[in-house]
């Protein structure tokens, strides 16, 4: 199952594609848990790319996810920046510099494509069907905190 979303250059989008992916997931009977971290996942990705990037020629984003077996990849692309999307350490004072950091503990792994003047950041998480013995993140922190 995959999806492919092109959503206006704007903070609106984030919440517009937080909804599509988690109605999706459900729809595919996956663990709850499992649709946290994927939703989470696509929130860090979208939101920097619209912080930190330019839009799509079209003036768009394009936000995709595949689910193959037991794992989903997500992904977002975007019109490019003058940084490479990279992990920060930020201190504990900062007020941003997470995002990718909370993708790389999340995810199983991730990564940056290049193709022209398009630039795409994914992840691949596991996205195991209701009983699934995989414990999300979120759940797992929110039960910490």
């Amino acid at each position: 199952m995959s999806s492919v979303v092109l959503l206006p250059y704007a903070p609106s989008s984030v919440a517009v594609a937080r909804q599509r992916l988690s109605t999706d997931l459900h729809g595919l009977g996956v663990f709850d848990a499992a649709i946290d971290d994927a939703v989470l996942v696509v929130s860090e990705l979208l939101s920097n790319a619209l912080r930190h990037a330019h839009p799509l020629p079209s003036g768009m984003v394009k936000v995709a996810w595949l689910r193959s077996g037991d794992r989903i990849e997500v992904a977002v692309s975007d019109g490019g920046a003058a940084t490479e999307p990279r992990a920060g350490r930020p201190t504990l004072s900062s007020l941003g510099g997470r995002g990718l950091g909370i993708v790389e503990y999340v995810a199983e792994s991730w990564g940056v494509r290049h193709d022209g003047e398009m630039t795409t950041v994914w992840a691949v998480l596991p996205a195991p069907n209701g009983n699934g013995s995989v414990n999300g993140h979120v759940a797992a922190l929110r039960e910490a905190g």
